[in-house]
């Protein structure tokens, strides 16, 4: 009997040892993961500060707490499940959800350079249809335009996460894909609130009582700021088409043979390698999302439906 537990304690201890091993390689897991959904971190940093123009700056950064709290849930409690689930039972269905996702990102890219180029004066409503809103009815609007949007993109980083760890033992996909998700949402949502609060420090430091070096540095942060945010939108747009490419030409065997010869031909030259395949990608995705957009208006015409007011 002692020798039967003496050798259970010794697989128990075997098995320990393995795991422990097997999880030294998560760090490194997380990084290489992190790193293959940058396009679309860069996107959601972009987009999620516009969910906050024009609300009470002292709620700034409650709203993107809501947020972020929202986001978290999201990738932990409901995508990461979901995606070991259909890993294990219907691992097939991966790659065109992949690539589902991609498309939907070159239909969201192409539909922002779209709007870049083809802008219409606004059609202000009769004061008889205007909705009267409380602010607090806006922010909780907000709030659930930018989870609309935030669980799209979450949901394509788990599904981008998930892929990177199959094969692995089902402790390192868990491990990874939440370690993931947390260091995502943090980095993301950190970061968008330095980039609201950017202005009020820049406020805080050009004033009166600070020294003539820090009042120009603050002031000089405060038109910078406005800016900046619109680079980084045209930066998200470009990660949207040139990550929605990317992940359907993978998806495919054709275009994938293409992407990496691009690379093998460049390989002497990795900083130009990867810019040609990001270029490539990217207009790649605006061609893509120009189809898929003809489609949506075909479709919209076929279905008959209500007129909206614009």
């Amino acid at each position: 009997m002692a020798s039967g537990l003496f050798a259970l304690l010794d697989d128990v201890a075997a098995l320990v040892k393995v795991s422990a091993a097997s999880l030294d390689d998560v760090p490194a897991q997380v990084a290489k993961t992190t790193g293959k959904v940058s396009g679309i971190v860069i996107d959601d940093t972009a987009v999620t500060p516009k969910y906050v123009v024009g609300l009470d700056p002292s709620r700034e950064l409650a709203i993107i707490f809501q947020i972020a709290k929202k986001s978290l849930f999201n990738k932990l409690l409901i995508l990461t499940p979901a995606a070991l689930v259909l890993g294990y039972f219907a691992p097939w269905a991966i790659t065109p959800i992949l690539m589902l996702g991609g498309a939907y990102l070159c239909f969201e890219g192409y539909e922002k350079v779209h709007s870049l180029f083809n802008k219409h004066p606004e059609v202000q409503p009769d004061s008889a249809q205007m909705q009267t809103i409380t602010p607090e009815e806006l922010e909780q609007e907000r709030v659930a335009g930018a989870v609309r949007t935030d669980i799209i993109l979450s949901a394509e980083i788990m599904a981008i996460a998930y892929s990177q760890v199959t094969g692995q033992p089902i402790v390192n996909q868990i491990v990874v894909m939440l370690a993931v998700a947390v260091f995502i949402t943090v980095a993301v949502y950190g970061f968008v609130g330095l980039i609201v609060k950017a202005d009020d420090v820049g406020l805080h430091l050009a004033e009166a009582n600070n020294s003539a070096a820090t009042q120009k540095f603050g002031r000089g942060l405060v038109r910078f700021m406005p800016h900046f945010l619109n680079i980084l939108s045209y930066v998200g747009t470009a990660a949207m088409l040139w990550v929605g490419a990317e992940i359907i030409a993978h998806g495919i065997p054709f275009t994938a043979h293409l992407l990496h010869d691009l690379e093998e031909a460049l390989a002497s030259m990795p900083a130009v390698a990867w810019l040609a395949k990001a270029l490539a990608c990217g207009l790649g995705g605006l061609v893509l999302g120009f189809l898929i957009d003809q489609v949506v208006r075909l479709v919209k015409k076929a279905v008959p439906g209500k007129k909206t007011a614009a």
